[in-house]
């Protein structure tokens, strides 16, 4: 008469009907309140007057008999509920909580009324796993349902090993529990969850993704090569799995296609190319960690290059390698190589080397650099000079001695005159100009001049008058 909604009216009544142990009056009055839900996927645990049912008959420890009248139904349901109660259920989905007609009650509800969220986190909740993930297949449930229902109860509670033996007996070749094993690898990324993340890919065999985290393991918070070496078992991890994943491809090519599609792919090039990699870091760390435990490391930079980083940071590694050794020559094969394997920008290299070299003061060093770059043998006629050249143009104010020194060391007279007028030695620019043929010679000559007349040089300027 008061056009107030009923529902409220049918839930207190159907509860009621629970409480009074009722099973059959308490359906008939909560349909006429409670409602599927719109999406069976949706990552909640249905309404919450569902939930009040679920949680009052799975708290309620009475069941019902069943309509037989034999005394020993009230012991056979005593029995079924003190094993659901018990912790070792792992084979109780087996046929005991169909015998117990409460939990029964709470599938029906679940199954009427929930969501598959709700189902599955209910069997779980009971030490049903296995029912779990059929249900999770059946209905062919999105990730988001596996990871909240199954997956993050399984880690917490210290099951992940169980879940794993269940998901390989219900598929062992797990291309059915793709898309959610890969969601679940997503899940524990973004939480930093590695030594998980890693455990599971090993479990699912994908051999490339799990060498990527150990490459995360090695690199992850080192601040130093000496760290970096207590960690060289990471590498060794790194190329057993590629080895795996190599051999796994070569057993694998003549069968069909369509198999691991979950599991990352790559090439058997790119995956040789990974495993040389791996070498040349263990030779690196080997040399630094050497380097820095006998202190011969000068470099205090806050970032710690590898080589599995871009091509900078591999620059960086060929850099910090050629500095940190006793001399230039002990770590320049090294570095060579690097240079060499990666492709890198060779001279890029040899410049930053040389500017840290003469910020640190060590010119004859520099000498050194240039004596390692010429027997290379891979060097460009003019690599030597411009690495002299790019060092002037960068430090003015490097001792005579030292700047003539390196000067002299250039091979091409062009470079030499360029070196000394940009250190403003217009003298002895003026005496490498006059060596050269009479035509380049008088053109070269008269920049001296120009140069020496806007830097007021009148000495240097009347000679070049005079030559002229």
């Amino acid at each position: 008469k008061s056009g107030l909604d009923p529902g409220g009216a049918w839930h207190a009544w159907g509860m009621a009907c629970l409480k009074a142990g009722n099973l059959t009056s308490a359906r008939e009055k909560f349909n006429r309140c409670l409602k599927p839900p719109m999406d069976l996927n949706q990552l909640n645990h249905g309404s919450r007057l569902v939930q009040d049912v679920i949680q009052y008959l799975e708290s309620t420890v009475k069941p019902v008999l069943i309509t037989d009248d034999d005394y020993f139904a009230t012991l056979r349901e005593l029995e079924a509920t003190l094993r659901t109660r018990s912790l070792s259920l792992e084979m109780m989905c087996e046929g005991k909580i169909q015998h117990n007609s409460y939990y029964q009650e709470c599938l029906f509800y679940l199954h009427s009324y929930s969501t598959n969220l709700a189902i599955i986190s209910f069997y779980m909740r009971h030490d049903c796993m296995r029912e779990a993930l059929l249900h999770l297949l059946n209905k062919e449930s999105p990730s988001e349902v596996f990871i909240e229902g199954i997956f993050i109860p399984s880690y917490e509670s210290g099951k992940l090993h169980m879940l794993e033996n269940l998901l390989e007996t219900i598929d062992p070749g797990l291309e059915s529990w793709g898309v959610y094993l890969i969601a679940a690898c997503k899940y524990l990324q973004r939480k930093n969850y590695y030594h998980i993340l890693y455990e599971l890919q090993q479990f699912m065999k994908d051999h490339v993704r799990a060498a990527m985290t150990c490459i995360r393991f090695f690199t992850h918070g080192a601040k130093s090569y000496t760290e970096l070496g207590g960690k060289q078992m990471w590498l060794l991890k790194i190329k057993d799995h590629l080895k795996v994943y190599l051999q796994e491809v070569s057993r694998g090519s003549g069968r069909k296609k369509m198999a691991f599609t979950f599991r990352k792919k790559m090439s058997a090039t790119d995956v040789s190319r990974h495993i040389n990699t791996v070498d040349l870091q263990m030779e690196v760390t080997k040399f630094l960690h050497q380097c820095e435990s006998s202190g011969a490391s000068q470099m205090t930079d806050s970032s710690l290059p590898t080589l599995f980083g871009n091509n900078n940071m591999k620059m960086d590694v060929a850099c910090k390698v050629i500095l940190e050794g006793k001399n230039i020559e002990e770590g320049f094969g090294i570095a060579f190589r690097v240079l060499q394997d990666f492709q890198l920008e060779a001279t890029e290299v040899y410049n930053r080397v040389a500017k840290q070299l003469v910020k640190q003061q060590k010119y004859s060093e520099i000498q050194q650099l240039l004596k390692c770059v010429n027997e290379s043998g891979v060097a460009a006629k003019n690599d030597g000079d411009n690495i002299i050249l790019n060092c002037l143009n960068e430090f003015k104010n490097i001792p005579a001695e030292d700047l003539d020194n390196l000067i002299q060391d250039m091979d091409s007279d062009e470079n030499k005159i360029q070196a000394y007028m940009m250190c403003n030695k217009l003298r002895s620019a003026y005496l490498v100009s006059v060596r050269q043929e009479k035509p380049r010679a008088l053109q070269l000559v008269q920049h001296v001049r120009q140069l020496a007349e806007s830097s007021g040089d009148h000495v240097v300027k009347a000679i070049c008058a005079q030559w002229l």
